[in-house]
């Protein structure tokens, strides 16, 4: 038998389901009565009559990029956590700025299963190189290691040449960081004569990890595994043995939607990832990450019955300025929502004749002058200004999620 973190990693997918259709109802609930934002975001929510994906799906959406506006006018959480006073153990600072919470409860941001997934194991030594400078990703990867039972040397980022010392003198048996940063140490090792192999596996998040890149990984005997986590909801997917896609975490409900909606795409379709998490201390609900992902068909050949994800993919924000005009890809749903017969559409912004030009390529079985011209007059009641009509086929256009595509070069 393999050596899974927990029973919940092998349950049947629709007990799975069921169980966090629950844990969802719980969580509206929960978060309506312990928070000032969601009490007025799902005031209208009766937590009870959430009994499918479809009432999910119905939910308001949070998105990250209201976070900071909702954030100033109410410090330092916008009203979305839960906890406070001496249960509120960090404030984090990200990039915008944004502030996330940090609570006393042990794995916060859940990456013991993560870590365990890439073969970390109790009474290992971990050089954590991960940020502890005001962002939460050193917090998140001590957090789970922890609660693994590793043991963690608290290295951060910067001064690669004591990173190598450290690592010739105590031995870690493995990594965690950036995959650019482990190249970084690997090739002062080499530069210094010393002896870092008691390194033999690696969990790498925060830009990609390209095979070239993996492999040379694995010809040094370093095990590279990666996963895709966000300072505000903690780790959403990660990679097992199989490398084969991300599985998703236990601890979140996740949907991926038509990015600028709350709607859910077809399987398989590329789409924005929101997730809800069920940490009852900062209970985001369809919370709109703005990244880009896909759900992958089966199930991981490791034997783990989540759903997986292909991983990142790109962000979801695709406002294009036109004509002095911001288009977002809300407007574009807009558009598509008074016109049943296109099945999916496609914003096409490109630079013609030195000017601005915006082609709306539709997928429908029924085009037609009529309806042309009706989407013509939608374009220009919603978006306010002018745009082209082009019909194609149904399953025609690019899977690649992008709503509005802005291919301008001025050269």
């Amino acid at each position: 038998m393999k050596d899974f973190y927990d029973a919940l990693e092998t349950r049947d997918p629709a007990e799975r389901e069921q169980d966090l259709i629950r844990k969802v109802s719980d969580q509206v609930s929960h978060a309506r009565t312990n928070t000032t934002a969601y009490a007025e975001i799902l005031a209208g929510v009766d937590p009870a009559s959430i009994v499918s994906t479809k009432e999910i799906a119905a939910l308001p959406v949070t998105r990250k990029s209201e976070l900071m506006a909702l954030q100033k006018k109410n410090r330092p959480f916008g009203g979305f956590a839960a906890v406070s006073g001496p249960d509120l153990a960090y404030i984090f600072a990200s990039p915008g700025p944004i502030y996330e919470p940090g609570s006393k409860r042990a794995d916060f941001w859940r990456f013991a299963r993560t870590l365990h997934a890439a073969g970390f194991r109790s009474g290992d030594l971990i050089q954590n190189c991960f940020s502890y400078h005001l962002t939460p990703a050193g917090a998140m990867l001590d957090g789970g290691a922890h609660a693994l039972g590793c043991t963690v040397i608290p290295a951060g980022t910067g001064q690669s040449e004591q990173q190598v010392q450290t690592i010739g003198d105590l031995r870690p048996d493995g990594y965690v960081g950036t995959p650019s940063f482990l190249k970084i140490i690997l090739e002062k090792a080499d530069e210094a004569g010393t002896d870092v192999s008691s390194l033999r596996k690696a969990l790498v998040s925060g830009e990609a990890l390209p095979p070239p890149l993996r492999d040379g990984f694995i010809e040094r005997g370093i095990q590279t595994y990666q996963c895709y986590a966000t300072a505000d909801v903690g780790v959403i997917a990660y990679e097992s043995d199989a490398r084969e896609g991300l599985i998703v975490d236990e601890g979140i409900y996740l949907e991926i939607v038509r990015p600028g909606t709350g709607d859910p795409v077809a399987k398989g379709e590329v789409g924005e990832v929101l997730v809800t998490s069920l940490n009852p201390d900062y209970p985001l609900v369809r919370f709109a990450t703005g990244d880009l992902s896909a759900i992958l068909p089966g199930q991981s050949p490791c034997g783990r019955t989540n759903r997986r994800i292909k991983g990142w993919m790109g962000r979801a924000d695709q406002t294009a300025k036109v004509r002095g005009m911001f288009i977002h890809p809300s407007q574009v749903d807009l558009v598509i929502r008074r016109h049943p017969e296109v099945v999916r559409a496609r914003l096409v912004v490109d630079w013609v004749n030195e000017a601005d030009n915006m082609t709306l390529q539709c997928e429908t079985d029924a085009g037609s002058e009529a309806l042309a011209a009706a989407l013509v007059d939608s374009i220009r009641d919603i978006c306010k200004v002018r745009g082209e009509i082009e019909f194609t086929t149904p399953a025609s256009l690019p899977n690649d999620g992008k709503v509005i595509d802005d291919i301008r070069k001025y050269d």
